[in-house]
């Protein structure tokens, strides 16, 4: 294969995160995005390429029944001469481990906002992670159908709340009841909400930003408001800077509804036009490694047990970030230094998955994985080592005891447990005195979804004690005294063996450091 076509194939690549607060629309606005893509039939459904079968999307069962997302999902699909890579991430706060970790894989990032909320909690903690990585962010209001705050209120939250610029791509024509369509700067014409009418309909604009001739909208007071603050905006608001786009400086903002699907596609086309192509990635080996370099890298980024609840499989989930993914590759495992062989991948349609031959940089593929792999694990071609940073975790707040309802179930209940803590989103840990396990996570939706999972998958019904929460400081290995451990700071190893310490409470704390000054305590992982 030669470089020409790495090129070419790299350059063609779309990788982006859909980012936003609980139902905000994200869910919605993805099913529309692949709608154009040829891979669904109607929202909610979800089609294979070759098999031509429909799905739903959120295919873990627990999302079914609580009509929530609590995992990533990723969606390939190709649309005017690009392969786009989304990276639908749950909205929940108590997933936000999963979502910050999913950041780090991609090129850019979607930030959905419901037009009548506007800015909310957990919007402003996702856009700060993206910001702190300097990724382009692209923003759509949503939900433009039903009745929402002022646009010029919306556009001002972003800066003053979020402290980027925002360049508003086109401007609603009133919403709600009375939405009338889109005033498109962007693509110079006027676009129609018509309900129920098939296809999109355009009004053409002049020189001056006036509709060409005679039309419906001529004389609506609704149109003349819009128009003067677009006017407004184009005169006294920031001017269109690609560089500050592609340095996460600048937002350009769109305006739609996902349900209504109304907005999506100009969205996804314009989006098309800015958006990056795969980057660069630093490796800790100080070099800079580009997505066209022939030799292959990448680093896993997710972990998932039972995508497919008939062959309770594990899947690795892996960025590629540069050469060409062939199948039957051997590559090393940067953590062990062990060749691996490449002989099974896949590539993801949601819950439908098929076996991949080739991929290249800034595609994601998907690794059965029987127990090598951890997250934040890179794989490389080459004599050269690469490793690449690593991943965000967070130290749990919330700690649960855990142990198996049926002592004749150990087996299934032990395998349970290690598959579900190796995806990465909640902890165990293991008394010292007793070697009971403990559990630990950033949110109580994720014990949740833990023992949901362990009596549907894994057939093991479990009891959970809650501890509340705690404060998790680890020891050096050579400062440790188990005598130091009480009721208020419960000694405890993680899965690596490296004791620590779960703290009732901050004065807890201050009372061990005062009476072992010596010891260092930290808040690793």
């Amino acid at each position: 294969m030669s470089d020409k076509k790495l090129n070419e194939d790299v350059s063609k690549r779309r990788t982006f995160a859909i980012i936003s607060h609980p139902d905000a629309g994200k869910t919605t606005i993805t099913e529309q995005l692949l709608l154009f893509g040829g891979i669904v039939r109607e929202a909610g459904t979800v089609k294979a390429r070759k098999s031509g079968n429909f799905a739903k999307s959120d295919w873990m069962e627990i999302e079914q029944k609580r009509g929530i997302s609590v995992t990533s999902s990723v969606m390939q699909f190709d649309y005017e001469g690009k392969r786009i890579n989304i990276l639908d991430t749950p909205g929940h706060e108590d997933f936000s481990e999963d979502t910050y970790r999913t950041l780090m894989a991609v090129d850019s990032a979607v930030m959905v906002i419901d037009a009548a909320k506007g800015i909310e909690p957990q919007t402003k903690k996702l856009f700060q992670i993206c910001k702190m990585r300097g990724i382009p962010i692209f923003t759509f209001m949503n939900k433009l159908d039903r009745d929402g705050r002022e646009p010029m209120e919306l556009v001002s939250q972003l800066e003053d709340v979020l402290g980027i610029e925002a360049y508003p791509m086109n401007w609603p024509i009133g919403s709600g009841r009375i939405l009338k369509g889109l005033y498109d700067r962007h693509n110079h014409r006027v676009e129609l909400f018509e309900p129920g009418v098939e296809g999109r309909h355009f009004l053409p604009l002049d020189d001056e930003g006036n509709i060409k001739g005679d039309n419906q909208l001529e004389g609506d007071s609704i149109y003349d408001d819009a128009k003067e603050e677009m006017d407004l905006i184009s005169e006294a608001g920031n001017e269109f800077d690609p560089d500050k786009i592609a340095n996460g400086d600048q937002t350009p903002v769109f305006f739609g509804s996902a349900l209504a699907n109304f907005g999506v596609q100009t969205f996804l086309d314009a989006y098309l036009e800015m958006a990056p192509a795969p980057g660069q990635h630093q490796t800790l080996q100080d070099k800079e490694i580009q997505p066209i370099d022939e030799k292959f890298s990448g680093f896993v980024f997710k972990i998932q047990a039972n995508m497919n609840p008939h062959h309770r499989d594990r899947i690795a989930f892996v960025r590629i970030c540069s050469g060409r993914f062939e199948k039957g590759m051997d590559v090393t495992l940067d953590r062990t230094k062990r060749d691996i062989r490449l002989s099974n991948v896949t590539e993801f349609m949601a819950n439908t998955r098929e076996n991949v031959k080739t991929a290249v940089a800034g595609d994601i593929i998907g690794l059965y994985d029987t127990g090598n792999f951890q997250i934040g694990d890179t794989i490389y071609t080459g004599k050269d080592e690469v490793t690449f940073e690593k991943l965000p975790q967070f130290t749990p707040e919330l700690f649960m005891r855990v142990s198996a309802k049926n002592v004749m179930k150990q087996k299934s209940f032990h395998k349970g447990i290690k598959q579900l803590v190796q995806e990465g989103a909640i902890q165990l840990y293991t008394t010292y005195s007793t070697g009971q396990y403990i559990l630990g996570a950033v949110g109580q939706l994720q014990f949740e979804v833990f023992k949901f999972r362990m009596q549907n998958e894994y057939n093991s019904d479990v009891l959970m004690e809650p501890m509340g929460s705690k404060i998790a400081r680890w020891i050096d290995p050579e400062q440790l005294d188990e005598k130091m451990s009480s009721s208020r700071n419960i000694l405890v190893r993680d899965t690596n063996d490296d004791p620590l310490f779960l703290f009732e409470n901050q004065f807890a704390e201050r009372w061990f450091k005062g009476k072992y000054p010596d010891v260092k305590l930290t808040a690793k992982l």
